[in-house]
């Protein structure tokens, strides 16, 4: 258990940094973009609107943001670009990130001793687990790029 606890406070202080800090880069951002030639887009009452939307209701998306899988950075980066209030965005990242730590903490502990468990006491089979992984990750990652470097259907084409 003490191991569990050490590894979601590691876990925690990072989350916090990291997630705190791509809120700060937000904010920097967004005041940068309202000196810049974009101040009159920016300025748009569409924009204002959804401005005070982030700012009223964003801390909920923030902390449920931290266990999604790619959606945290984005979500912590707009509530920063956005003037999220630090009274909104400070609870949700404490919560969020306390969520995230304690998540990523027992699964990725419990991950690491089955592994290590495998490995010591079937070693062949621990091999074929993380061979079968990596194919499995090479994989998708091909699928993906022969996916992404086909050209795109001609509807048109197809409907004559």
């Amino acid at each position: 258990m003490d191991k569990v606890l050490l590894t979601a406070a590691a876990l925690y202080v990072i989350v916090l940094l990291r997630a705190g800090g791509t809120f700060a880069v937000g904010w920097l951002a967004g005041a940068g973009a309202r000196r810049s030639r974009f101040a009159g887009r920016i300025s748009s009452a569409r924009f204002q609107r959804a401005e005070r939307a982030i700012q009223r209701w964003g801390a909920p998306v923030v902390a449920v943001s931290f266990l999604t899988v790619g959606f945290q950075t984005a979500a912590n980066f707009l509530a920063g670009s956005m003037r999220m209030p630090l009274t909104r965005y400070l609870p949700a990242l404490f919560l969020g990130g306390a969520a995230w730590a304690l998540v990523y903490a027992t699964a990725g502990l419990g991950a690491l001793e089955v592994l290590g468990r495998l490995f010591a006491e079937r070693t062949a089979l621990g091999v074929a687990a993380v061979a079968a992984v990596l194919l499995a990750v090479c994989g998708v990652v091909v699928h993906r790029r022969r996916r992404a470097a086909r050209p795109p259907r001609d509807i048109a084409a197809e409907e004559s």
